[in-house]
């Protein structure tokens, strides 16, 4: 069967994740006629959750960034909120307790931070006495950036160097950084880095008590109540390229899509394969992450005091992709429990992630017998490398009489459920600020635009409508 064109929008949305959901809102509350194509049965992309045996377990989400309290104006959350009509009480953000970045063996240097700045400023202050002036002068270089960065490309790494002059410091300052945001192996983008600082530093981390289901409740909501089209299942398999233009979208079904704008978020690369076009391949930094579900909250087991710790234990913090499958040295604890839920229960069970760098070409194409086995094996390394940094447990006490069911992905789970090359949960090393590709009416938004986070990626899709289909 020929395909047939059985559609016409202004604008043709490539996947469901965050910043396309907000992009959808923003289109259709404007009266444009959009609909939103996604491959997979379920929304969220890198932000999603999964069932097994009956529990549900978020993908991606750590934590919101860009987390403020009530009131703050001026503030990336505040614009999504305006910008997408979402009342504040809708995403029940509950704030972090208060996390640390823990370097060197069992993590004998340490940085606290929470969502008051004060706190990071004074342990700067005490552990490291000398940098506390040059830490002050990058904090203000980012408070009067714009929200976006300021459009430059540079190395994050040399404009710290310019203020501090403590390696240590250097390495524990981007550690957190790079881990929630790099796309670049060893560096980051001086634009990035300002995004960065800002979400997790300057002002903070939250997280809705039910996890990133919360959030994908109130943007399909919303997106319904301003009459959105959504069409699961249904992938696009390339775009029809006319005189420098998108003429229509090809579907995995064969059939085609007319549309007068196209915003893709899926990626730099993938978009370009859509239009038939290759790009030079670039080293794409790609993770594993375990998950273990405890029979009692991590508190019980004298892990109360850190909602998440970002740490490394080797003489220089490396951030790239490791020779073999994980890189067991650097990595992220994250304890769900561990926000500030207020008075009742907190979670049901009690949860613990653990994040390390993942080389993908080393877990792509195994034997299923030998990528089972080789998850199990890891599993146990990763959890026993990152304890090292987390108070001992009681004698009586062994996670693994705590531990009630487990998972793991790695970057191949991660190519496989998004779609995104290599499992790289960051996206290209290079990105599209201006939201601009090889095409004149299609257009980035979210990971490889730019902008990063929860709240990034939403503000991502809301500024890329505006700037190039609300406001050409």
């Amino acid at each position: 069967m020929s395909p047939t064109s059985s559609a016409q929008y202004d604008v043709a949305i490539i996947g469901a994740g965050l910043s396309g959901l907000a992009a959808g809102i923003r289109l259709a509350h404007f009266g444009k006629r959009v609909c939103i194509f996604e491959r997979h049965s379920s929304v969220g992309g890198l932000n999603s959750f999964y069932s097994i045996g009956g529990r549900k377990y978020d993908v991606g989400l750590h934590a919101v960034t860009n987390f403020v309290p009530p009131g703050v104006k001026g503030t990336p959350l505040g614009k999504i909120l305006r910008q997408l009509r979402i009342d504040r009480e809708e995403l029940a953000l509950r704030p972090q307790k208060g996390s640390r970045v823990a370097f060197g063996p069992g993590g004998g240097v340490a940085l606290r931070f929470a969502n008051d700045f004060a706190l990071l400023e004074s342990e700067v202050a005490t552990q490291f006495p000398r940098q506390a002036q040059g830490f002050a002068r990058i904090a203000q270089f980012v408070r009067e950036s714009p929200l976006a960065g300021r459009g430059t490309q540079g190395s994050a790494r040399q404009f710290v160097r310019t203020l501090v002059d403590d390696p240590l410091l250097e390495d524990m300052l981007l550690c957190p950084l790079m881990f929630y945001g790099s796309a670049r192996e060893d560096d980051m983008d001086l634009d990035q880095f300002i995004v960065m600082f800002r979400a997790l530093y300057l002002e903070g981390l939250a997280r809705p008590r039910e996890g990133v289901r919360v959030l994908l409740r109130v943007l399909l909501n919303k997106y319904r109540q301003a009459g959105g089209e959504r069409r699961m299942n249904c992938g696009v398999k390339s775009i029809v390229v006319r005189e420098g233009r998108a003429a229509a979208l090809v579907l995995d079904s064969g059939d085609e899509i007319a549309a007068s704008h196209v915003l893709s978020s899926i990626g730099i690369a993938e978009t370009d394969a859509l239009m038939g076009r290759t790009r030079a391949e670039q080293p794409l930094v790609g993770y594993v992450e375990t998950i273990s579900v405890l029979d009692r909250p991590p508190s019980d087991l004298g892990w109360g005091a850190d909602t998440i710790v970002f740490y490394n234990d080797s003489e220089k913090f490396i951030y790239r992709n490791p020779p073999g499958q994980v890189d067991v040295r650097s990595g992220i604890i994250c304890f769900p429990n561990n926000f500030d839920y207020g008075p009742g229960p907190g979670l049901a069970e009690g949860l613990l992630r653990i994040t390390c760098l993942a080389n993908y070409g080393a877990w792509a194409n195994l034997p299923e017998s030998t990528y089972r086995s080789d998850k199990l094996r890891w599993f146990d390394a990763i959890r026993e490398s990152a304890r090292r940094f987390l108070p001992p447990l009681n004698p009586a006490d062994t996670l693994e009489r705590a531990t009630v069911a487990t998972d793991m992905f790695t970057p191949t789970t991660v190519e496989h459920y998004t779609g995104h090359l290599r499992g790289a949960i960051y996206g290209s090393p290079e990105k599209s600020r201006g939201g601009r590709t090889a095409l004149a009416n299609v257009y980035l938004c979210g990971t490889d635009q730019g902008m990063l986070g929860i709240v990034g990626s939403m503000l991502s899709g809301i500024t890329m409508a505006n700037q190039h289909i609300l406001r050409p």
